[in-house]
């Protein structure tokens, strides 16, 4: 039932995509504002202690509402699962954004361009060339193919909808308290990494399956220390490699460069390869949805 609770999802995205204000994800965050600011105290038993409180009961009500549902009905339990991932997936969201900074870039409207990466990413980007921003924008598309797709269906297709929950909101969370102390963010950090170490060696394979199988491989064995402090590196120099576009070039950011070690091979990013970055990204997903069907149809055979 994978492939079909993928492929209902998708539809629905399709026909009503996500569309800010995300409501669920703001008052998350929002929450785990809270959490930090109470019990923030420099330890990292202070951070693991304020993750279980803002993730398990989220995910044991998800597991719990699904179970319940699966038990009055088969399909009303489905249905819970499709809502869960097409609230946790949100492909068209990403893309539609990135697509938006594409045609912006094409019409020469560069501080248009600018305005839409700094309120996607959350970071200044009034001083960024239109390459600087073309290549922000694919970086950021690959990092959220991989957070907010290919490790959500990963999470979902091993623990089902609570799954899929589980992985996003350690995401979120390592991601949000970044600026917490380090003791305490450390704790999310390494909960996260634990989730994540496989699902982002799919997602760099997945790239390369959708893309230039050579190339994603030799960046990957190669580049991936480029940004040592960036456990994604691995998928972005994949996904790099996979299309054939130079990225990781030093960015000005709030007037300071921040130095960082080029990935990938072959073109210098410009807003075509945000069309093409988006476009490998669904021959990915397309890639794994042929996968469970071929799972699916052999278990039917079984």
């Amino acid at each position: 039932m994978i492939f079909f609770s993928l492929l209902a999802a998708l539809a629905i995205e399709h026909a009503r995509p996500l569309r800010r204000p995300l409501r669920h994800y703001e008052y998350f965050v929002q929450f785990a504002s809270l959490l930090r600011e109470k019990l923030d105290g420099g330890e990292q038993l202070h951070g693991a202690i304020a993750w279980c409180i803002g993730v398990l009961p989220i995910v044991f009500l998800v597991w719990a509402i699904g179970d319940w549902l699966a038990g009055l009905n088969f399909l009303l339990g489905w249905a819970w699962g499709v809502g869960v991932l097409y609230l946790t997936m949100g492909l068209r969201y990403y893309s539609r954004i990135a697509q938006d900074i594409a045609a912006k870039l094409r019409a020469g409207q560069l501080d248009a361009a600018r305005a839409a990466l700094r309120d996607w990413r959350g970071a200044d980007a009034d001083a960024l060339t239109a390459g600087e921003v073309a290549s922000a924008t694919i970086e950021s598309l690959f990092l959220s193919s991989h957070r907010q797709t290919f490790g959500v269906l990963f999470w979902f297709v091993l623990l089902g909808p609570a799954g899929a929950v589980l992985f996003r909101l350690a995401s979120v969370l390592s991601w949000r308290w970044r600026e917490a102390s380090p003791p305490f963010s450390g704790a999310a950090d390494k909960i996260f990494h634990a989730l994540n170490w496989l699902p982002l060696r799919l997602t760099a394979l997945t790239y390369a399956v959708a893309g230039n199988f050579e190339d994603a491989l030799y960046c990957w064995r190669t580049q991936m220390q480029a940004w040592p402090e960036t456990e994604e590196t691995l998928a972005l120099a994949a996904g790099a490699g996979a299309m054939g576009v130079k990225l990781g070039k030093p960015l000005t950011v709030g007037g300071q460069w921040q130095a960082r070690g080029e990935i990938g091979l072959g073109d210098e990013p410009d807003a075509d390869q945000i069309d093409s970055a988006i476009s490998m990204i669904w021959r990915g997903l397309a890639a794994w949805l042929v996968l469970a069907m071929l799972f699916m149809l052999a278990g039917w055979a079984a």
